[in-house]
């Protein structure tokens, strides 16, 4: 059996389901089933696609991720930030809508859901840390700003242009102000306003359930699809059939930047809610299980004409809050969309775009975070730059040119700061008898004749240039200097090019008659170091801490004192 619960983790809730979960497990179900039918038909027209593949995507997809992913409450289905992407990258193959658009999005989901099953397989879920919160925050606001302005067309009732940046769109919504249709707007409007006061009054209220029947009596009672007031109209009924997508490859080319970004844009937006409530309910979430359950989502979304889900933060609070305890909750709400499509899709006829537009907009606006940007610049202006290129780049450019820019340039930063590492000259404080930065601490006592450095990070080939240029600098200020002695307490790792370099640094300021000295060397670098010959080549070198290399470079407590195997310790 625990081998099996490895393969399939629902296996382990399942075995030891207690009856009295069974009610919070109901009562969330139905609650954010009532939830995800009005949003799931308002993100697929978001994303281009017919409202009805948001109920599609709402079905097989949840009771994938039950079987296999490892949060117990994670809510999986259509989100608008995946929509969004969705629409940006399909939209350049194909009109929004059309057959080649579908075919297109469903393939989509394939493609993110085989390489986040393989990411997951190959336990390589650490890649995700190189994106760094900076950057998703920025991506994050930017996003739901495109999201709300792409809305405008279904809010005042006219075509627009869809396109990725948002000025377009807005220059033209300006000049054709006057084509508004009042009703659409009023629809769309009155909806907002009631979205946004039950949010704020009644969060656990399904206030979108509320609209989206008042929207529809509306249009049916008054007959406003003869003044021009656009509705869904037609959706299919019945549940979806099994197909797998058409594999086309110039398509699938196409398409490869747009699933990576879904792929780890949709797992990070999944994984941080999905720990989130796991440190809360004392369980552990495995971040490749998770990538693992969600491409197995995605793959079920793309065989039943779905398009790419993922966890999704407003509906999995609402889950959990509601009380649900184990992956059942999920079921039900997949069993509830399914009744839906057997049997209520013919009352969506008369639902307003406005309305489905007021849900997207009331939902993704709480995404534009102008806190975080500020608390980011508070106390790092590098992280603040970074949030800001990608909140301009995303807004401007596209969204999958602002991530990449924000990413190219958070790596960008970190291979600087690497290449660049914190060095500080050392002095002591007799008092606390501890050994500070002379920086910081100018009162700190010094040696005559030794210069003390600590190097407060790894040492590799990128970073040795900076080192030995900084050395030279250091040394020329102090020309008295005869031992130059490291403090590498600070110093993880080093690779072999540093190993050399520090030889040939060594060779060269010999003729000078400077020595070098190095304390708190850490057990791996000390390995690497033994190996290099260096107990042989620079037998006096090697100290255990800076007080005992002290002693000897001083000769305060006799002659040097090399360090042996049997007195080193790692440190």
């Amino acid at each position: 059996m625990g081998a099996l619960t490895k393969v399939v983790p629902a296996l382990e809730w399942i075995a030891t389901y207690r009856r009295a979960d069974l009610r919070g497990d109901l009562t969330s179900g139905v609650i954010v089933a009532i939830m995800l039918i009005p949003q799931g038909m308002a993100y697929a027209m978001l994303a281009g696609l017919p409202p009805v593949m948001g109920l599609y995507a709402a079905t097989a997809p949840l009771i994938a991720y039950v079987l296999l992913g490892s949060s117990r409450q994670l809510a999986v289905g259509p989100v608008a930030m995946m929509s969004l992407l969705v629409f940006a990258g399909c939209s350049s193959l194909a009109p929004p809508g059309s057959a080649d658009y579908v075919a297109s999005a469903t393939l989509l989901a394939l493609m993110v859901g085989i390489g986040q099953v393989a990411l997951g397989v190959f336990r390589m879920g650490f890649l995700v840390n190189f994106v760094s919160h900076a950057v998703i925050s920025g991506f994050t606001s930017a996003s739901a700003i495109v999201i709300c302005i792409s809305q405008l067309k279904h809010l005042l009732g006219i075509d627009l242009p869809a396109g990725h940046s948002v000025f377009p769109i807005l220059l033209e919504a300006g000049r054709r102000i006057g084509e508004t249709n009042p009703y659409a707007l009023a629809i769309g409007l009155v909806s907002i306003a009631a979205l946004a006061a039950f949010r704020r009054k009644a969060p656990h209220f399904p206030a979108a359930i509320l609209v989206v029947v008042g929207g529809t009596l509306l249009v049916y009672v008054f007959h406003l699809r003869e003044m021009g007031v656009k509705t869904v109209g037609a959706v299919p009924q019945g549940l979806p059939g099994l197909s797998l997508p058409v594999l086309d490859f110039a398509t699938i080319r196409s398409l490869v930047p747009t699933a990576l970004v879904i792929l780890f844009v949709g797992y990070m937006e999944s994984i941080s809610v999905a720990r989130w409530i796991a440190a809360r309910e004392c369980y552990d979430v495995s971040p490749n299980r998770e990538f693992v359950g969600l491409g197995l989502a995605n793959v079920a979304a793309s065989l039943v004409s779905g398009y790419p889900v993922t966890g999704g933060f407003s509906r999995t609070a609402v889950n959990y809050q509601a009380g649900a305890r184990t992956g059942l909750a999920s079921v039900i709400t997949a069993v509830l969309v399914m009744l839906t499509l057997l049997v209520l899709t013919p009352l969506f006829y008369y639902l307003p775009n406005a309305v489905l537009a007021a849900i997207i907009m009331v939902a993704v606006i709480g995404l534009i975070d102008i806190a975080e940007a500020k608390r980011l610049f508070a106390l790092k202006k590098t992280d603040g730059g970074v949030l800001t290129l990608t909140f301009i780049a995303t807004l401007t450019i596209g969204l999958e040119q602002g991530i990449l820019s924000g990413v190219g340039l958070s790596l960008l930063l970190f291979i600087w700061r690497s290449a660049h590492p914190h060095t500080a000259e050392l002095g002591y404080l007799e008092d606390e008898g501890v050994f500070r930065n002379l920086d910081r601490f100018p009162q700190a006592k010094t040696f005559p004749g030794v210069l003390m450095l600590r190097v407060d990070a790894s040492l590799y080939f990128a970073n040795m240039g900076f080192i030995e240029n900084l050395l030279r600098k250091r040394l020329e200020e102090k020309p008295e200097t005869k031992c130059v002695l490291f403090d590498l307490s600070g110093v993880n790792a080093m690779d072999a090019v540093a190993v050399r370099a520090l030889e040939r640094i060594m060779e060269d300021y010999a003729a000078r008659q400077i020595a070098f000295a190095f304390a708190a060397m850490k057990g791996p670098v000390r390995d690497l170091v033994s190996r290099a010959g260096w107990q042989e080549k620079y037998p006096e070198s090697q100290y255990t801490s800076l007080h005992q290399a002290l002693d000897a470079i001083t000769g305060a407590s006799g002659s040097a004192r090399p360090v042996s195997k049997s007195s080193s310790r790692d440190i």
